[in-house]
Formats: C-alpha cells, structure tokens, sequence
C-alpha cells in the first residue's frame, strides 16, 4: 500500500499549509500530534499546532462507556464507521464523534478549556537523553532506578523504539517506570534467540519489579505422545505437565492446534490418532482419501509410527548433540546455541575467521546457562519459527 506513497518531505510543506491557524482534532491528540513533530524535527523544522482530543472529551462529556476506542464508541453512539483503520474512514468517524461532542458541550468547554498548545504528557528531558543514546540493534535491555537496581529488562529488535514506547506510553505500568528510571543498559546480541534466552534467564535470575509476568513460566501447553492398543504412536496436546516428558511446547492452545494441523498435512498423519478428529470410525481425511487409514487398522504400524518419529525427531532435541548457528553482533561474526544429550548447555559468539573443530573448542567460547523447561520452550519455538536456521548435529 505504502510503495508508491510519497515521503514525509514530500508533503510537509502541504501540511503547514493546511493546518495554518488550526486547531488539530484527533482520537487521542497526543499520540498523532508527536508523530507529527518527530517527523518535522527530522526536518529541522519546528512544528506547533494546537490540539483538541475526542477521547478525553468523550470521557468527560459522555462518561460511563465500557470503552473509548474510537471503534467501540462509534457503535455505542451508532456513528457509521466505514473503512475503519484507514486515514479517511477513522478521520470521518472523528469529525463525526466531535460533532457530537460539541453538541453534548453545553457549557462549551471545548471552546474555553480543551485547547491546548501541547499534549498533557511530556517526556522528561534524561529520558530523551537516554532514548538517543541508545542503538537500533536486537538486544536485551535492563531499566535501572538512582540506586543501580534492575526494575525491568526486557529484549527488542530494536532497543531504541522499545525504549522509546516504554517513555512515551501512557499506561499505568509505563508511567511507573518513567518515574523510576535512572539509566538504561544493554546488551546487544544479533540473534533474537540468544535475546530471548538471556532474558528468560536474567528475570529469572533478578526478579525486577516489572517484570512478574514473565518470571513465571512462559508456556501453557504441550505436545505428549502414547501407544494404542493396536501399536500406533498417537499424538496429544495437552496441558503442559513438568512430570511428563513433552515433544515440544507451546505458548496457548491455538498455536499448538496449528502446529498439529501443519503436522498432520505435512506428514500425512491420522487425523484421529493425532486427536484432531475424535470418532470410534475412521478420520475425515481417510473419506476423502487423503489418510492411510491408520485409523481403522488399514495401514501397518510400521509405516505409520516411521512418519510420527520422523516428526518426533524433527520437533524434539531430546539426546540430541547439536549446535543452533545464528546471527552475530556484527557483520564478521556468529552466535552458537550448545545443546548436549538434549540440554541447553548456553551460548557465546565466534568471529568467521575462527574453525571449530571440535565440541571442546566450543565449549570453551559458550558461557553456561541455565537448562530450564522455559528455555527449551524458546528453543523449540525459534526453530519452528525459523526453519531455515543452521544446525550442525555433532
């Protein structure tokens, strides 16, 4: 959509032009007046309007409505919204909504109090200084408070815009961190996965205050396997359960339901022995002959067990030696992922240049780290994720 759009540049001049001597009027102002401002600062131009927002008018002039997202409160009000999440479909509703609003003013507040030259919240000025100090690189990043504690750490593909949202939001959790904060590190890694591991292990490791969602574990539900009475491997999603010793793992119900789905068409499994299709007769696919027939005994247990193992295999590292070579934190270089006997052993990073040659030399290059059923999970998803990623069996 956005291909053969014109640059900001391009049209900057139009929109001083049209916003001369107005008052912008938008469904949370502040969020549209920044981008605004951003945009035209890279311009080295300094842009100010003054602005009105529907959102804190509506709460004011209509209180008591279970939501304030233009969406929901179009439909409560029964204003048409046609196009919705496009420029001209939202911007209608809007001019639509303030209509309204400025019927309800009675008292014709708007006109004598709403305006106002800039946004209520305003980014403290060491925020912004840390905000430009800091890289747009994967990484993890920890939030310190004026006494050097971790408060929050959290990962990103770009350090710099998470951070950014984190100053700059206005929800309950962000506004006590904005309060809170004192300086900002990082880590850079190049890889999203050595991100993500790093940050399961350090919340686990800090517990920063921000962070409890996180410090419990991050996946709900799990892959089992079992064997019929008639000698087939069967399939099972199932509540994760520690006691069990699971394929692989999942964050929700759907994402397993669908990496079952993709399993069952990739490897031409049953559809009733991988508990998709729950009947005492045979699967659906097997009618319209797309299953062996597994289901009611017509292919041998043989053939079919061979196809589950060899997606048992492929989904689980368990016993397994191997190496999981990913993006490094610089052109010339590459991180290793260790997994020995089936356990994550840790992680480090290696130059190009440099050969190993055998799993002592990479031992000695990967910093230790915890094996937990989170990290394992982190594992098994990234790959699912990312098929094409290098592995070397060793």
């Amino acid at each position: 959509m956005l291909r053969n759009a014109p640059k900001f540049y391009e049209v900057a001049k139009r929109i001083v032009e049209i916003t001369e001597d107005c008052i912008l009027v938008a469904h949370n102002a502040q969020f549209d007046y920044r981008i605004l401002r951003t945009e035209f600062k890279r311009l080295g131009f300094g842009y100010k309007r003054k602005t009105i927002c529907t959102v804190e008018l509506s709460k004011s002039l209509i209180p008591g409505q279970p939501s304030y997202s233009l969406g929901k409160l179009a439909r409560a009000l029964g204003i048409p919204v046609t196009d919705r999440h496009r420029a001209s479909g939202d911007a209608m509703a809007t001019v639509k909504l303030f209509k309204m609003l400025l019927n309800k003013d009675l008292e014709k507040h708007i006109i004598k109090d709403a305006v106002r030259a800039e946004p209520k919240f305003q980014m403290e000025p060491n925020l912004k200084q840390i905000i430009n100090e800091l890289p747009n690189e994967t990484g993890v990043y920890y939030i310190h408070n004026d006494k050097g504690d971790i408060i929050y750490i959290g990962k990103s593909n770009n350090i710099k815009n998470r951070i950014s949202q984190h100053f700059s939001s206005t929800s309950p959790k962000s506004k006590k961190i904005q309060l809170q904060t004192a300086s900002v590190t990082y880590e850079k890694t190049g890889s999203e996965l050595v991100a993500l591991l790093k940050e399961n292990q350090e919340i686990k490791k800090n517990k920063p205050l921000f962070n409890r969602a996180l410090r419990r574990t991050i996946f709900t539900y799990a892959l089992y396997s079992f064997v019929d009475d008639n000698g087939y491997i069967n399939l099972k999603i199932d509540k994760a359960d520690g006691r069990k010793t699971a394929i692989t793992t999942f964050s929700n119900r759907q994402s397993a339901k669908s990496f079952m789905h993709k399993a069952v068409e990739d490897y031409n499994l049953c559809q009733k022995l991988t508990g998709l299709y729950p009947t005492k007769t045979n699967c659906f696919n097997y009618t319209i002959k797309q299953c062996e027939g597994a289901c009611i005994q017509q292919e041998t247990t043989e053939s079919y067990n061979s196809r589950v193992e060899s997606l048992i295999q492929k989904n689980s590292y368990s016993n397994l030696n191997m190496i999981i070579i990913d993006k490094g934190r610089d052109i010339d270089e590459r991180s290793a992922i260790l997994i020995k006997n089936g356990i994550f052993k840790g992680l480090g990073f290696f130059d190009l240049n440099y050969q190993i040659t055998n799993s002592d030399v990479l031992e000695s290059i990967i910093t230790p780290m915890e094996n937990n059923r989170d990290s394992q999970h982190i594992i098994q998803a990234y790959l699912r994720k990312n098929k094409r990623i290098k592995t070397v069996i060793f």
